[in-house]
């Protein structure tokens, strides 16, 4: 199936939940914010929400710095 993960199309397996999308993309979880379909996900449903074909996935991480 196709997603798009910030602004770029990529294909993932049907099934795909938000905790694996983050493993795929070598994110941890820590730090990370997740919004599909412009809707913000609270952390704790991440390993039970599943993506969908055409999915719009934007994640963010945050950066240490200064």
């Amino acid at each position: 199936m196709t997603i798009t993960v910030n602004g770029r199309e990529r294909t993932c397996d049907p099934g795909t939940t938000v905790t694996g999308l983050l493993a795929e993309l070598g994110l941890r979880p820590n730090g990370s914010a997740v919004a599909v379909n412009g809707e913000v996900l609270p952390r704790g449903t991440w390993p039970d929400h599943t993506l969908g074909d055409g999915d719009d996935v934007d994640v963010l991480t945050a950066v240490q710095g200064g």
